[in-house]
């Protein structure tokens, strides 16, 4: 059984490379503790490819960067069949998505076909070339950044996609005091290095902690809690009379995969916070990185000014918690 002091000492590791965007640091251990996977979305310079790589090395797992550019093509994610003329006979030469944790950088600027050859991989934790299906490592996590949809040459992400990712993590500029230390400690040379850089961590023994946090209580109450908020999100106005004026307001609401997505990542939160049941601050930490990317909104929310972590403020505030 792996404690979640193992798990805090990692979470220190990634403090020594990362100042601030402590979201980010606790977002990264849920989606390793699940196996889900999550999408980043910030501007360039926010420490997004420093996270996943300083994650990595605490686990000491297999790790790639895959740059997403617009040539991309899916067999440079997938692998390919590659014929060797001297004994007439293919070998398969397997792409990046064979590591243990990817880090898809900047996935909106490929455009959908390389988008979806990650559908697969992230659903199944395996891929198929030429016919053949071959499994994927069983830590398999995704971590993929994307740049706000309105810088140049970027291509949104298809529902499809948008759905297979846990959690959508927004991340904003960090705060003075924050960026002071991140010069200073660059400057001095102290940021990135601790007195032991090893966590003692393995790969073994965060699939033994993602048993553990399975066995994490959700009591029933607050199950039917987060299906009734799912379901609000469909049609907010049929969920309590405070939110008839939220009529209209939405297209496509959350799937039976977000309240899923929802109580499997409180699960992991708890068991981070040493215990082994769910309280209703998890649940209200996670709302707005497990729905927003599951919603649309329609044009009249988009003129009145709503935008989508706003509604799930609003949905979680007026349906009552048990």
């Amino acid at each position: 059984m792996t404690e979640p002091t193992a798990m805090h000492a990692l979470r220190t590791h990634l403090a020594q490379h990362i100042v601030g965007q402590r979201d980010l640091v606790d977002r990264l251990l849920i989606g390793l503790l699940t196996g889900g996977h999550l999408l980043v979305e910030g501007l360039p310079g926010l420490a997004k490819t420093t996270a996943v790589k300083a994650l990595a090395e605490g686990v000491h797992a297999r790790f790639k960067r895959v740059q997403f550019t617009p040539d991309l093509l899916p067999a440079d994610l997938l692998g390919n069949e590659v014929y060797h003329p001297e004994t007439r006979s293919f070998s398969f030469e397997p792409g990046p998505l064979f590591n243990e944790i990817i880090l898809a950088d900047e996935i909106n600027r490929a455009p959908a076909k390389v988008q979806s050859a990650l559908l697969e991989a992230m659903a199944e934790r395996q891929v198929t070339v030429a016919g053949e299906t071959r499994q994927l490592p069983a830590l398999f996590f995704v971590m993929a950044t994307q740049n706000p949809l309105e810088q140049s040459g970027t291509y949104p992400l298809p529902e499809a996609q948008l759905d297979r990712f846990m959690l959508h993590v927004s991340l904003t500029y960090p705060e003075r005091q924050d960026e002071y230390d991140i010069l200073a400690r660059t400057l001095a040379g102290t940021l990135g290095s601790s007195g032991n850089e090893s966590t003692g961590l393995t790969v073994d023994e965060v699939l033994d902690a993602r048993v553990d946090v399975k066995a994490v209580h959700c009591d029933p109450a607050l199950q039917r809690w987060v299906v009734d908020v799912v379901a609000a999100t469909r049609a907010p106005e049929k969920a309590a009379p405070a939110l008839e004026s939220l009529a209209g307001m939405v297209l496509v609401g959350a799937s039976p995969r977000g309240a899923l997505a929802w109580v499997q990542s409180a699960q992991a939160l708890a068991w981070l916070n040493s215990r082994d049941f769910i309280v209703p601050d998890d649940l209200l930490a996670l709302a707005p990185d497990v729905l927003r990317h599951r919603l649309i909104l329609s044009p009249k929310a988009l003129i009145s000014g709503l935008n989508r972590d706003q509604l799930i403020a609003r949905l979680c505030t007026e349906i009552p918690l048990p």
